[in-house]
């Protein structure tokens, strides 16, 4: 069954954990849907997993749309959602609701996802929703602000920041968001937002209690160079891959079948 909006909501009313992970190509998010999950999003991210890049600030619309497009050809079932990248929504909700048009129109994304909960931003969200366009919010650590955080941090751990998120969720609640990610906050906070809110929030580092979680989908592979932070691997294709194609290169230097001849 295709999820929709209301499909993530009748999981928080029902207590189902939302499973939800990152896709950046036709290949990856076929597998992913296939397995059954519940929520795709085409994070900015794949700047650095699929583009490699130092962070997510230098991507572009077009690299999200030519993602996107990739991604929605393969997803029949679970819920798909894409970032807006940095500076395609900060600039004003004009800005903002042409770009995240041209993003649903393009791409054929059912939302889009934006960073922040300051009072412009939820201005910018009231007009995103107003226009019919469905926006999931994003706060705690905000990759496309790492340079004002000081690198990746974790947010909300004095009471002043905690009572200021709360506030934030609460006013992107009322704006319309669907959804709320929360990134890298500690798991008392998490707890408390998910209990304030109607609608889902789903959690990358931020504890168990949220209505669901989020991985980035190249971490949970063990695909990733580094240690991913949120995550433990539930399996190490990089050393699968690399097994694989050493294997491969040695069987053609050495004159051998690069492969068993396939069975009628």
């Amino acid at each position: 069954m295709a999820h929709t909006v209301l499909t993530l909501q009748h999981y928080k009313q029902q207590a189902r954990k939302i499973v939800a992970v990152t896709a950046w190509d036709y290949l990856l998010a076929q597998i992913l849907d296939r397995a059954g999950v519940d929520l795709i999003l085409v994070g900015d991210s794949l700047g650095m997993v699929a583009l490699g890049y130092e962070t997510t600030l230098p991507v572009t619309l077009e690299e999200m749309i030519h993602h996107a497009k990739a991604v929605r050809r393969a997803v029949k079932d679970a819920f798909l959602v894409c970032d807006l990248p940095f500076l395609s929504y900060q600039v004003n909700p004009e800005a903002a609701l042409a770009n995240a048009g041209q993003i649903l129109k393009a791409t054929g994304v059912q939302a889009v996802k934006l960073e922040g909960g300051y009072p412009q931003l939820v201005l910018t969200v009231q007009r995103l929703v107003q226009a019919g366009i469905p926006v999931m919010g994003h706060l705690g650590l905000l990759p496309q602000a790492v340079h004002r955080l000081g690198g990746y941090r974790q947010q909300g751990k004095t009471p002043a920041t905690a009572a200021e998120m709360l506030e934030q969720a609460l006013a992107l609640q009322e704006a319309g968001i669907f959804a709320l990610l929360l990134e890298h906050i500690p798991a008392t906070l998490a707890r408390t937002i998910t209990e304030k809110l109607t609608i889902p929030t789903i959690g990358i580092g931020a504890g168990h209690d949220c209505d669901g979680q989020i991985v980035v989908t190249a971490d949970v592979l063990g695909l990733s160079e580094k240690w991913p932070p949120f995550v433990q691997p539930y399996a190490n294709l990089r050393a699968q891959v690399s097994a694989a194609i050493t294997a491969y290169a040695q069987a053609v230097r050495g004159n051998a079948p690069a492969s068993p001849p396939h069975p009628l």
